[in-house]
């Protein structure tokens, strides 16, 4: 009777072991990693830093491609070069979707989209075209005709650019935010080859 109290418990003990070094031998269930509590930024959050370059530039851009488009719709109506014609449209088609971004982008900045230059009848972006203001520059196009008045209009126009590619280089050296330095380049870019257009269009004009 003890021999077999004995073996019952010699089995059970054996049982136990075994169950034991199994549950050692086991894969432990993998913990889910502990939350990052670490705030990211967002591209909303990036896109939201400015600083006062950015501002003045976004604000008197608008502005000078605001004048561009008034000059290159007259254009559309009085040139006389069909060349000079698709040249101003396509100068109004590039920078009439620019002044809606960069009106955005004020918005989005709670800073004002127009300013007190604007209000006080200031040059198109502070540029002046061979001496001439905006009103100036209007009066005598509107008194031209035929290829006086595109020769006049490529003339005010490649003034008008370089005034725009000054701003922009002026925001690349001293902004904060890329999307401004972006479309900054791609003014310069743009407008770049469009003067070197004009400079052809001008030789192409008869005397």
């Amino acid at each position: 009777m003890a021999t077999t109290i004995r073996r019952i418990l010699t089995a059970g003990a054996a049982t136990v072991t075994l169950s034991l070094a199994l549950a050692a031998c086991a894969t432990p269930v993998e913990q889910s990693p502990a939350t990052s509590t670490t705030p990211t930024v967002t591209s909303s959050d990036a896109s939201a830093a400015h600083n006062a370059a950015d501002t003045e530039f976004a604000q008197m851009m608008i502005i000078h491609h605001q004048g561009a488009i008034e000059m290159a719709d007259l254009a559309v109506q009085q040139a006389a070069t069909p060349e000079v014609k698709a040249l101003a449209e396509r100068i109004t088609a590039a920078q009439g979707p620019e002044i809606e971004l960069m009106t955005e982008w004020l918005e989005a900045w709670g800073e004002p989209t127009s300013t007190d230059a604007d209000m006080g009848g200031m040059d198109h972006g502070g540029m002046d075209m061979d001496g001439m203001d905006q009103d100036a520059a209007m009066t005598e196009l509107q008194t031209l005709t035929g290829t006086d008045f595109d020769r006049r209009f490529l003339q005010l126009m490649t003034a008008h650019h370089e005034g725009a590619i000054t701003m922009a280089q002026s925001v690349i050296n001293t902004g904060q935010n890329q999307d401004v330095r972006d479309l900054a380049q791609q003014i310069i870019d743009a407008q770049t080859t469009e003067i070197t257009e004009m400079a052809d269009l001008l030789e192409g004009l008869p005397a």
